[in-house]
């Protein structure tokens, strides 16, 4: 799905926040993995130019060249990723912060928690230098504590579970707009990163000013473990700025468009899938149910939380994912499957190979499915289609069997009506007409899984009459005629041991074919999990670093306290990474599943083989 243009996502309306059905429609149709990256900052500090920059255009987003902000809400575009031709580019651009034309800067804190909620980079975009007023003006970061929730289990009387925002966080890039000084410390030179670095030193925090001042460095810090830093000339003189979307770049200048250039390269390069807590990624469907969740949570007055996004989130996307997988399911069996088959196993073994595809389809798209909810429910479902499908193939078989059958008999049946063997040797042509009958049907082929016991109906069905027959037919004498029933006997007990075989065949392919499919979807959750985990561990390595830098920065500007309680928080860590990383917490996950085994593959077949002995 490609836009032409952006369009408004997130709408702030007299202060309210709405979003746009059209927009989350035409993300929703997005099924790729989306990179999202979001641009934030005071207002007319040149963000939407930065955006239209890294979509390949000179215009899209308004840049406006008057002193009013242009955007209003979030604005989005997605457009083709440059470098991943399996992943959208999701940029999204933000209002201007602190508009005096607002009434209310509660709009401000919610837009700002948004575009960090929904990124997988957030570019904070400012103009001049990185000095004590412009991080106070960034006052929306030490709000984030009291405008998202980190955990869905903290209660309300909790202070804070900021910790857990490392979590889920993106990563963060300042972009300096028109800087013009000289990038040194202590006369020597320094990169644009140890430019931010040295902007975000804590003081000792002797007294009140020290801690203020130190206040949004700590929270930049804390919940940004991941920092980036570009530092941007003048694009060209401030008189032609107001025409900037329509120039070119041999029309700015030059220093401006090469780091432009790279700014645009390390966002491409750098930035990841956005992905949900656990490490599962996020596609475009997926990012507009998450847009919804978090306003429609914001506007209810509570607090967005990603945990509960993620649970509201799987349960939807599980149930379609079982929908999906089913609909593929039926959809296989359907083109390759030609009913009658000649065998059982013909079945099953087209059946494992559909039910395979169908299983990598939910797992593709289900995650959080903790307790195998919706794997078991895909299990059943697909159990019982097979159960259809077994079932009309045997129906099918015996219509197919008893129409050859009626067509070979005829004249069998008409000599049968006008008592053409009630004569001496009449019973010997009977028995010649019905094997003659016997032979061509045997001889046909694609009859299906009930040739055998179609075919046992039909001779039973000719018992009595051979019987009468035999008695009537005066050449035959009694020890012939008693020979020849012993031999009519032991003909039907063949024949009833011959489907009994065939039964108890059927039977153990079923109970194979239950096994196959168990063992399969045992495999293919454990691949999930070991998938999961890896993510958990990745994503709880991540926390554990940032902690430990953090830590050592705070040792090294003597914070004993606030290091002694990062100590604790690093320790509770260790501990949860120590647990992820058991074998118990892998044979937990696969349990759920074997729980299952018996209802899933023992029952079924139990009510079967009863269904089974029953039509005998």
């Amino acid at each position: 799905m490609l836009m032409e243009a952006p369009m408004c996502l997130v709408e702030n309306r007299r202060n309210r926040l709405h979003v746009s059905p059209e927009a989350l429609r035409l993300l929703s149709e997005i099924q790729q993995p989306v990179v999202v990256v979001s641009i934030v900052g005071l207002y007319r500090t040149g963000k939407s130019y930065l955006m239209n920059r890294l979509a390949g255009k000179n215009s899209g987003f308004s840049l406006g060249s008057t002193v009013q902000a242009k955007t209003k809400g979030i604005w989005m575009w997605c457009v083709p990723h440059p470098d991943r031709p399996n992943q959208t580019l999701v940029l999204l651009d933000t209002e201007g912060l602190g508009d005096v034309e607002k009434g209310s800067s509660q709009n401000d804190t919610w837009i700002f928690a948004l575009a960090v909620l929904l990124s997988s980079t957030l570019v904070y975009n400012s103009i001049g230098t990185i000095d004590q007023t412009v991080l106070e003006k960034l006052h929306f970061v030490m709000e984030l504590s009291a405008h998202i929730k980190g955990k869905a289990s903290s209660r309300p009387e909790d202070t804070d579970d900021s910790s857990e925002f490392v979590r889920f966080f993106p990563n963060f890039v300042w972009s300096v707009r028109d800087f013009s000084l000289d990038l040194e410390h202590d006369d020597q030179p320094i990169t644009e990163d140890e430019y931010l670095e040295h902007a975000l030193e804590l003081k000792t925090e002797d007294n009140e000013k020290e801690q203020m001042f130190n206040k949004p460095r700590k929270c930049i810090r804390q919940f940004f473990p991941t920092r980036k830093c570009f530092v941007f000339d003048c694009p060209t003189k401030s008189r032609k700025l107001r025409y900037l979307e329509t120039m070119m770049d041999n029309q700015l200048e030059p220093e401006f468009v090469e780091q432009a250039n790279t700014f645009c390269n390390y966002i491409y390069w750098t930035s990841r899938e956005k992905t949900l807590p656990g490490g599962h990624i996020v596609t475009g469907n997926l990012l507009a149910n998450l847009v919804k969740i978090y306003v429609d949570t914001i506007c209810s007055g509570k607090l967005p939380c990603p945990e509960n996004a993620v649970s509201a989130l799987s349960e939807t996307e599980n149930r379609l994912a079982v929908e999906e997988a089913v609909a593929h399911y039926v959809k296989l069996m359907k083109q390759k499957v030609e009913l009658p088959t000649e065998t059982l196993q013909e079945l099953l073994d087209i059946h494992k190979k559909c039910e395979e595809q169908a299983l990598q389809k939910f797992m593709a798209r289900a995650f959080k499915d903790d307790t195998c909810q919706f794997q078991h429910k895909l299990m059943k479902i697909v159990n019982k289609k097979k159960e259809k499908y077994c079932r009309k193939n045997e129906q099918e078989s015996s219509k197919i069997c008893s129409a050859l059958l009626n067509s070979l008999s005829e004249n069998l049946e008409q000599n049968i009506k006008n008592g053409s063997y009630c004569r001496s040797g009449g019973h010997q042509e009977f028995v010649n007409d019905l094997q003659k009958v016997e032979k061509q049907y045997l001889e046909e082929p694609k009859k299906g899984i009930m040739a055998g016991k179609t075919l046992k109906k039909f001779l039973c069905s000719k018992e009595k009459i051979s019987k009468f027959i035999l008695r009537n037919d005066e050449s035959l004498q009694q020890k012939e005629a008693e020979i020849e029933d012993a031999r009519m006997k032991a003909k039907a007990k063949e024949l009833e041991g011959e489907i009994q075989k065939q039964n108890q065949e059927m039977l153990k392919q079923k109970l194979e074919s239950e096994k196959e499919s168990y063992e399969m979807n045992l495999q293919k959750l454990r691949e999930k999990l070991e998938e999961e985990r890896k993510q958990i561990l990745e994503e709880q390595d991540k926390m554990i670093q940032s902690k430990l830098k953090e830590q050592k920065d705070l040792l090294e500007k003597g914070f004993k306290d606030e290091a002694n309680q990062m100590n604790k928080k690093i320790k509770e860590l260790i501990s949860e990474k120590e647990k992820v990383e058991d074998e118990n917490w892998l044979i937990s996950g696969l349990g759920t599943l074997k729980e299952f085994v018996t209802e899933k593959i023992i029952e079924p077949i139990v009510e079967w083989f009863e269904d089974l002995m029953d039509s005998d």
